[in-house]
């Protein structure tokens, strides 16, 4: 049967009221969350509206809507398993690239702690160092700044950090408190 333009909000309007619930009811027996069985009933609708020609006009019509209901839902189920999949690929090529950050979480909230005792300038360019993995010649580029003037910004807030940390680097060479090795006299 086919439908004119002028009745075709007429006979949805008639078809929706009249099976509403009923597919609805369908759906949330079928999906675990009320959200996926709102989508289904809206995508069963949309497809009768589409299709509203080829929809029977006699008590076939909920058997028909169960048909789309049935192939929407058995649509939604594939696109999780395909988002599920993905996910899993993702999170195990994520593992393979980005290492286990797990062992580092101590130390990085002591590293945060103390670069919020520094000065803004400092903590954004070491946060950049630091976090982002940037070098000087990189964090000048974020920056709008040119090299020569990050490197020592960036020297000098390690230091600061090294010195609200405590734990400056040992000197070059000899430590200042111990002798070198004395040469015996036979050795020469």
């Amino acid at each position: 049967m086919t439908v004119t333009d002028e009745s075709r909000e007429h006979v949805f309007g008639t078809l929706y009221d009249a099976h509403f619930d009923a597919v609805l009811g369908y759906a949330l027996r079928r999906t675990a969350r009320p959200e996926d069985a709102a989508d289904i009933v809206s995508e069963t609708f949309l497809v009768a509206w589409r299709r509203l020609q080829h929809v029977p006009r006699d008590a076939a019509q909920l058997p028909w809507l169960y048909g789309v209901a049935r192939r929407v839902l058995a649509n939604q189920r594939r696109g999780d398993q395909r988002r599920h999949r993905l996910g899993a690929r993702l999170r195990r090529d994520l593992a393979a690239v980005v290492p286990d950050i797990s062992e580092r979480v101590a130390f990085d909230q002591t590293v945060v702690a103390a670069m919020a005792r520094l000065s803004a300038r400092d903590e954004e360019v070491l946060a950049l160092h630091l976090w982002e993995g940037l070098e000087a010649r990189e964090i000048a580029e974020v920056l709008g700044q040119p090299a020569t003037v990050v490197r020592p910004r960036l020297s000098r807030a390690r230091a600061r950090l090294r010195e609200v940390l405590g734990n400056d680097r040992p000197f070059a060479g000899h430590p200042p408190d111990t002798q070198p090795i004395p040469i015996l006299k036979e050795e020469r």
